[in-house]
């Protein structure tokens, strides 16, 4: 079974994280450690996507 370490999509260095070839993740908050960020990915058969969160509409009154 091959396994991958997941990559940060911001800085490119190692999580904690470690993806097999027959997992499947919908958005899954991925936790970087060097860069302190946290980002939602998709993965399925060791490919990853990160999924863009829109942006806060202000509140019109």
């Amino acid at each position: 079974m091959d396994t991958r370490w997941i990559l940060c999509p911001i800085c490119g260095s190692k999580t904690r994280d470690k993806l097999r070839q027959d997992t499947i993740l919908k958005n899954y908050p991925l936790y970087c450690p060097k860069c302190k960020q946290e980002s939602l990915i998709d993965a399925k058969n060791l490919q990853i996507t990160v999924i863009k969160e829109p942006d806060a509409k202000t509140q019109s009154r």
